[in-house]
């Protein structure tokens, strides 16, 4: 049986109050008795007609107004209804499996079709998956595109318990009920308007030659000034063709000033500027190679002058004849196919050894660290810079953590010398314990400060001298006091055996010294056939004068027979993958170097004809290590940056953590289908 129909809420209030005001009346009317009789008696007449007249209308009126409510509210039902159905945003309710149960007219004019119920809503806008609906009754947004149009989806959580628990139809289940309401929101003209808006949005940017002085050094003057107007033409065309502004500020450096729009064209067409102006030749032997950097998206047009400064100067760390965009949060590379040109002057070499010197001399400790899981140059290295704080007259320390099998001779011949290197080595404790207030860091070998064998250092020191000859990336040590990363370089023992030559005190190496500095050289060279050049010779034509006996080096680092055989099995083992791709694997299972054995792998695959570039996995410490190497026809750094590592033109590398060797594989499988594909 239904339940009797009360009257609630202000309309019982309303005549709760009647009864009370007569109440009150029937109390007063005593006193007027007491005062007048007739006058009490009139009143009472009153109150009777009153009373007579609220029970009346209580019991005949209320079913009455019971009834025109419930027919106001149908009608305001109907109302709100026919306004949502006919409301001019589209609207549509979704079940909790993402099927469509209702929509209003403009919902069905966006879909194009009235017979959306029952589908899922994902058929119509692939990004409205459930994965998007929001878990909690909370509200979430997500873009979705739709023929041509692009819209903001509003998605919210509606709850439809209280709903059925009065329905006689529908059933409560212990599990919660809900619905989704979904609104679109057309935001097609805005997005055009903010696009255009972004692509008339001005963009910084400097364009520098990275050879002037060599391009230059064979060519006759007339022919000279002839080929600089060449290049200017060159530039100025391009630009000018991009509705852009060139300006020369120096003889080998411009500044652009260009519409966003623009440099999308530059970018679709990969910056074919810096090939087109390989082709200007008229008597130079070398062709002349760009340097790039653009900066764009900055608060500001100082902003992205600044952006574009430090572009540039990350294209030419990197080796130039490449470009860089640089955006809040995001750097872009294009280019980097050639090899970095080798310098004959070495002034530079001397002015930052006067410098390293400067720095050195007014500190009271001096620390000396290379990359994690530290490498026969990364030692090398950093005993040279040792050798150079000693010839000051310096306490150095070399922070050393984990010594590898293959680096474990090299780092012996040290660590068994205590009277002669007393406390040369220290771990990541007794470094961050001895550091005082007026303390030196030398970063040798690397210039990411995630790569540092104690990266906490870094904040402990007041100067920092980076020295390091890979190529640089987004991540860098940003607070160094001197920085000295040279690509071109062979190996970080080269630049340090260069810099040894110019300290004014006249450093003189013992022959285990000028051993370790070889050593990094000819690893690093792959025994001097790997990136090598004329300064490569003069430095390990010195460090011979100052000892270095190729037979003790040679001895270093012969191989054990497991080493040897784990490199053949590896080289056994070898895939090729698109016919110029060497990809292997070196199991880690009885090898004490695998990273080593690896790194010898990828060198030896490059000698199979027809081998682009080898890369070689292997599985250490938890951790998957990835050699790559190539002789001139694939940039692996740009390979291997995609993959978060990084490297040279032709050495590289990068490590991977919580994925499996086959996952490694089919991530560098799908970076070279993109790359052959573009």
């Amino acid at each position: 049986m239904a339940k009797k129909i009360r009257i609630k809420g202000k309309m019982r209030l309303y005549f709760s109050l009647l009864i009370a005001f007569g109440v009150i009346l029937a109390l007063i009317d005593i006193p007027i008795y007491i005062l007048n009789i007739i006058s009490g008696v009139i009143i009472s007449f009153f109150l009777i007609v009153y009373f007579v007249g609220v029970l009346v209308m209580w019991i005949y009126f209320r079913q009455f107004l019971v009834d025109e409510m419930v027919s106001f509210a149908t009608e305001y039902g109907q109302i709100q209804k026919q306004i949502l159905k006919e409301l001019n945003l589209p609207h549509a309710l979704i079940d909790s499996n993402g099927r469509i149960v209702w929509t209003n007219g403009e919902f069905e004019k966006v879909i194009g079709t009235n017979k959306g119920f029952g589908k899922a809503v994902s058929s119509f806008f692939e990004e409205l998956t459930l994965e998007a609906f929001p878990n909690e009754e909370s509200e979430t947004e997500v873009s979705v595109n739709f023929e041509s149009r692009e819209f903001r989806a509003n998605i919210k959580k509606i709850s439809i318990e209280n709903m059925l628990q009065n329905s006689k139809f529908i059933e409560e289940t212990s599990e919660e009920d809900f619905l989704y309401g979904l609104y679109l929101f057309d935001e097609t003209a805005l997005k055009i308007a903010l696009k255009e808006i972004d692509d008339q949005s001005v963009v910084v940017g400097m364009i520098y030659i990275d050879n002037y002085e060599e391009a230059l050094e064979n060519v006759d003057d007339v022919r000279r000034s002839l080929l600089l107007a060449l290049v200017d033409r060159k530039i100025t065309q391009c630009i000018s063709s991009l509705d852009g502004i060139v300006s020369k500020i120096e003889k080998d450096k411009y500044m652009i000033i260009m519409r966003k729009k623009s440099l999308a064209e530059l970018k679709e067409a990969k910056f074919d500027i810096l090939e087109e102006i390989k082709t200007v030749s008229i008597g130079n032997e070398r062709p002349i190679t760009l340097s790039i950097g653009i900066g764009l998206d900055g608060l500001s047009y100082s902003q992205n002058s600044g952006f574009a400064r430090a572009a540039i100067d990350l294209a030419l760390g990197r080796g130039g004849d490449q470009a860089v965009i640089k955006s809040p949060g995001n750097v872009q590379y294009f280019g980097g196919k050639s090899q970095s040109t080798e310098k004959n002057t070495r002034v530079k070499a001397r002015v930052k050894a006067q410098a390293l010197r400067e720095i050195l001399i007014n500190k009271d400790q001096i620390f000396i660290m290379g990359h994690r899981l530290a490498d026969v140059d990364s030692f090398g290295s950093a005993i040279g810079v040792y050798c150079i704080a000693k010839a000051l007259d310096k306490k150095a320390y070399i922070i050393l953590n984990d010594v590898t099998p293959s680096l474990r001779p090299l780092v012996n011949l040290f660590a068994n010398n205590e009277e002669q290197y007393p406390g040369l080595l220290v771990n990541t404790e007794g470094a961050l314990q001895t550091v005082g207030n007026n303390a030196a860091l030398v970063v040798v070998d690397t210039n990411k400060p995630s790569m540092c064998e104690c990266p906490d250092i870094l904040k402990n020191c007041k100067a920092i001298v980076v020295l390091d000859h890979h190529r640089q990336g987004e991540e860098i040590i940003d607070n160094a006091t001197l920085s000295y990363v040279e690509p071109y370089a062979s190996s970080a023992s080269e630049m340090v055996a260069e810099i040894l030559q110019y300290i004014d005190e006249g450093v003189k190496l013992s022959g285990v010294e000028a051993d370790a500095l070889y050593s990094g050289i000819m690893i690093d060279t792959n025994n001097f056939m790997t990136k090598t050049g004329v300064r490569t010779f003069e430095a390990a034509a010195y460090l011979r004068r100052s000892g270095a006996d190729v037979t003790r080096v040679r001895k270093l680092f012969r191989e054990d027979a497991s080493e040897y055989l784990a490199k053949a099995k590896t080289i056994k083992d070898t895939t090729i993958y698109r016919n110029d791709y060497a990809i292997s694997v070196c199991d880690s299972n009885g090898c004490q170097s695998p990273t080593i054995v690896a790194a010898q792998t990828a060198n030896e695959l490059l000698n199979i004809n027809g081998i682009k570039a080898s890369f070689v996995f292997t599985e250490y410490q938890g951790k998957i290590y990835l050699s790559a190497r190539s002789i001139d026809e694939l940039n692996v750094q740009v390979v291997t940056e995609k993959l978060g590592g990084g490297g040279h033109m032709n050495v590289a590398g990068a490590q991977f953590e919580g994925i499996t060797v086959d996952e490694a594989i089919n991530r560098l499988k799908e970076i070279l289908d993109s790359m052959i594909d573009d």
